[in-house]
């Protein structure tokens, strides 16, 4: 029986992710200022950094940073000298993502390339292989964003997508957004590929959580 609910999600957060001052201000200055609410939680957040850790990343890729939280509690769990690159295509969210950073004291392992990302993501393939990867931007372009992850990830290292869900729409046949079609398609993509090691950590709107295998 599943008994996962907001009630365990909040015993999450307080227990192993309560909020300091900065991602407090990090998530209400991202509403205040326009942006759309939809950054990972506290507990999504700190699963993140856990990951990070687990996999000793000293590279790091976010695709998608928006307002700086889930970059701020990745940045957290890198060592020191890692390093965190994280894609935005919109510059107005990366300047307040870049002043993000810069409160939680993270700037000195964070740089924001802006532009998008189906064009800056060659231009990273010189610079990997990457520890982690980290997956949150638009939807359609996941499975590209798989295509790329898979051969510039490092073996043993981590890939990460958020809004594996779909508020639930992924279950719902008559569901043929495109939004909807990519995710289905990125979920088989995942599973299907012998390399990767892969589930859904089903808190918030889940994300898939995949390990690249090899020697």
């Amino acid at each position: 029986m599943t008994i996962y609910n907001d009630a365990l999600s909040s015993f999450i957060t307080q227990t192993f992710a309560p909020e300091d001052n900065s991602l407090v201000h990090i998530r209400e200055q991202i509403e205040a200022r326009g942006l759309p609410d939809i950054t990972v939680r506290p507990e999504e957040g700190r699963f993140l950094q856990v990951l990070v850790a687990a996999c000793r990343a000293r590279l790091a890729l976010e695709i998608g940073t928006l307002g700086g939280y889930s970059g701020t509690w990745i940045a957290r769990g890198l060592p020191d000298g890692g390093r965190l690159i994280t894609l935005e295509v919109d510059p107005k969210r990366a300047e307040i993502a870049s002043e993000h950073f810069r409160l939680a004291g993270v700037d000195d392992r964070v740089e924001i390339r802006i532009g998008d990302a189906h064009s800056l993501l060659p231009e990273l393939s010189d610079e990997g292989p990457f520890d982690f990867v980290f997956i949150d931007a638009e939807k359609e372009g996941y499975p590209a964003y798989l295509r790329w992850t898979v051969e510039h990830l490092r073996p043993g290292g981590v890939l990460a997508a958020h809004n594996a869900f779909r508020r639930g729409a992924i279950l719902d046949p008559e569901d043929q957004a495109p939004v909807v079609v990519a995710t289905r398609e990125f979920h088989q993509m995942v599973a299907q590929d012998p390399r990767l090691l892969a589930t859904i950590f089903p808190a918030g709107d889940g994300m898939t959580i995949a390990v690249l295998q090899g020697a």
